[in-house]
């Protein structure tokens, strides 16, 4: 390509369907969304948006941090789940506060401590790191620091109509109880309250914490009997020819018992096998490399998206799809539910299951398909001389 000059994508298929666009245009962003501006022919009917990028959010800046979050407001599909994206630096804190949705967390980058009482009194600290998880159930105060690195992490609740910005903070709630309520309740003369905040901190500047041993605070009750803490890289993860899969649930980290996941790895040329999720929608988060997902949601009705690293998608209760990797790196995603347990149909399994006469007079399909299916589960597949795309 000549210097100076840049691939400019048009609405045309291969079969001559659609035309050149000469009107204004977003080609950066055409460019990121091959599968939307030209989408597959077996596409068809209306499904709703089913991506939302972290990118197009509003921003929070704070001394200490910054946050932005993803909800029905944004992604009106993703009733189930919401998404927080936060950074703290290091010191920085995301204050004492609860919340009336459960919330499961993933550490992307950096290291943090984070802090929990339960209701019997028991207490909790810990750091977390990358690939770290943490779970606090509804109600259960808690907060989250950076150490000397700093950190960036995932937040998901859940329900889709949360906001991390209306949440029960302590510094609200100091504001706004009258100060000789605070006088009685602590025992305290008021003007020990005389410089509380006089609105929500939300996240704040504090310095970097001292080494976890100086720090712990010993509970007459003792500490949490379920741990809030997972170490989700630390599992030995699922392999197939093409990636890998961690999965993360209550039989496996006992406390989380209203949000379920799956970290996903495909290599290039690889895919996420067509499948659908029996229990819950599907809720994700992309956190390396490019992939795109068609949903098949029944009637004739198909839509195809294109995913990156920051994006988030969505896919209904039992609707079918799969992720393939378009790009030349590894593709790693969080698959995550609203549920205790990670559940899945693998297309491939269920034909292979069932009576082979059948599977051939339904599909009109001939033994080379047959003699192909697997009755085990491969959540990632890659087959050498059968990986299409990209091209």
């Amino acid at each position: 390509m000549p210097e100076g000059y840049y691939y400019v994508p048009q609405p045309i298929r291969n079969d001559g369907a659609g035309g050149v666009d000469k009107g204004p245009r977003d080609i950066m962003r055409d460019l990121e969304n091959p599968d939307m501006l030209v989408p597959p022919i077996t596409d068809a009917g209306l499904l709703p948006n089913l991506k939302f990028s972290f990118s197009d959010t509003h921003m929070t800046l704070n001394n200490g941090g910054w946050s932005r979050e993803i909800t029905v407001r944004d992604l009106p599909i993703a009733t189930t789940l919401a998404g927080v994206n936060m950074s703290l630096t290091p010191g920085g804190v995301r204050e004492l506060h609860w919340h009336q949705q459960a919330e499961w967390s993933y550490m992307l980058l950096g290291h943090a401590r984070i802090t929990a009482v339960d209701q019997n009194g028991h207490n909790f600290i810990a750091d977390v790191g990358p690939g770290d998880l943490w779970y606090f159930p509804p109600g259960i105060p808690h907060s989250i620091q950076g150490l000397e690195d700093g950190c960036e992490f995932l937040l998901v609740f859940d329900d889709g109509h949360f906001s991390d910005l209306n949440t029960l903070s302590i510094s609200d709630w100091f504001a706004h109880t009258p100060k000789d309520v605070l006088s009685s309740n602590f025992g305290v003369p008021m003007n020990a309250f005389n410089h509380i905040p006089k609105e929500q901190v939300y996240i704040y500047q504090d310095k970097v914490p001292g080494p976890i041993e100086t720090q712990q605070v010993q509970s007459p009750y003792g500490k949490i009997p379920q741990t809030f803490k997972h170490s989700l890289l630390a599992q030995t993860p699922i392999k197939t020819p093409g990636g890998s899969v961690r999965i993360v649930d209550s039989t496996n980290f006992p406390i989380s018992k209203a949000i379920a996941a799956a970290l996903v790895e495909i290599e290039p040329g690889a895919m996420r096998e067509l499948h659908w999720h029996p229990n819950n929608d599907e809720w994700q988060y992309y956190l390396q490399g490019t992939g795109r997902m068609t949903v098949f949601a029944g009637n004739g009705t198909a839509r195809t998206f294109d995913y990156r690293a920051g994006d988030v998608g969505y896919v209904p209760f039992a609707n079918g799809h799969y992720i393939e990797n378009t790009g030349t790196e590894t593709l790693w995603f969080l698959e995550i539910f609203k549920s205790d347990r990670f559940q899945d149909v693998s297309l491939n399994q269920w034909m292979a299951l069932t009576p082979s006469e059948l599977v051939k007079s339904n599909l009109h399909v001939d033994s080379e398909l047959l003699h192909a299916l697997r009755k085990e589960k491969w959540p990632v597949v890659k087959y050498p001389g059968f990986s299409y795309y990209p091209k």
